[in-house]
């Protein structure tokens, strides 16, 4: 089970470098500069305009997988019981719906032809967060499985 732990451990290190880094870097004149764009700078271009969808990304992209992540550190230490991996993983998928927004988001644009927009390492490096994520609740859930089967 340390392996898992370390590399949870990991993720509540890196989910805030990846809210803070690059997701896409966009402009409306190739001749300009693009801007770039982070889960944070989103979160409160929105709160300028729309409090209640920058709610629910912020929800979404910071507290449902950093959630995730607390609660399946509980259940590798034996703080927590087994099951919450259940409503962990649930957490988990409102984290994927987001990088398919964002996904979705940069498909448009590219597709309109407005403008320019380009992916950033900071979207790879936040993808990379949540499937690590789901990958480790299921490692987490086979290694809860496989110790407490009788032998």
């Amino acid at each position: 089970m340390r392996p898992l732990v370390a590399a949870n451990l990991l993720l509540l290190v890196l989910y805030p470098v990846s809210w803070a880094a690059p997701l896409l870097r966009a402009g409306l004149l190739p001749l300009f500069g693009l801007s770039e764009i982070s889960v944070w700078s989103g979160i409160v271009s929105l709160f300028e305009t729309d409090i209640l969808l920058a709610a629910i990304v912020a929800i979404c992209a910071l507290a449902a997988p950093y959630a995730k992540t607390l609660a399946m550190l509980a259940v590798q230490l034996g703080r927590a019981d087994p099951r919450t991996l259940r409503i962990a993983s649930w957490a988990g998928r409102l984290a994927m719906a987001d990088i398919f927004l964002i996904s979705l988001y940069i498909a448009m644009a590219k597709g309109l032809g407005v403008g320019r927009v380009e992916t950033a390492w900071g979207l790879y490096l936040f993808t990379g967060c949540i499937l690590a994520s789901l990958a480790l609740s299921w490692a987490t859930e086979r290694q809860i499985q496989s110790t407490s089967a009788p032998n």
